[in-house]
């Protein structure tokens, strides 16, 4: 289900900025500009940036990354009651993740149209077939995170075209 009311829209804004820095981060590491943080009730739980190619490790997107990490500190592989910030809408495999971890609420920048798996190219997490839903908020500081990844891809095709020189 979608969230459309101002669930503590300010504390959106504020961890999707931390996220937005972690996404900065893996952009300075060469990486895909993504960021994620999770929370619990008691705050802050992991964050990270997207890792796959410093990792050698293509499922390391910064949302498993920060589902990991937190799952080893709260010595339990269910996220109950946490919500996951990141700065890209997540795809297929993350929402996936997202589901068997039962993180409660997702909080995602910038709409992903190619493989977003959220609510732009399918609907994961709430489209009733599955045994967990997950309330879902999209859009929060999107121009700054659709920036990012705008300027990070624009950059990278320039690399690309002084290459081929």
């Amino acid at each position: 289900m979608f969230t459309t009311d101002n669930h503590d829209l300010d504390q959106d804004e504020y961890w999707m900025q931390q996220a937005l820095l972690h996404a900065e981060e893996a952009a300075e590491n060469g990486e895909i500009p993504v960021g994620a943080v999770l929370i619990g009730k008691d705050g802050l739980l992991a964050a990270a940036g997207n890792s796959p190619i410093g990792n050698q490790d293509p499922t390391a997107h910064a949302e498993i990354i920060v589902m990991r990490r937190a799952a080893a500190q709260l010595k339990n592989y269910r996220l109950v009651g946490t919500t996951l910030y990141v700065t890209l809408e997540p795809c297929v495999m993350c929402m996936g993740a997202l589901i068997h971890a039962r993180i409660e609420r997702l909080v995602y920048g910038a709409t992903d149209l190619k493989t977003g798996a959220a609510s732009s190219v399918y609907s994961i997490g709430n489209d009733g077939y599955l045994n967990h839903q997950i309330d879902i908020r999209s859009g929060i500081l999107a121009k700054q995170c659709s920036s990012l990844l705008k300027a990070f891809f624009k950059a990278r095709r320039k690399e690309k075209k002084i290459d081929s020189l």
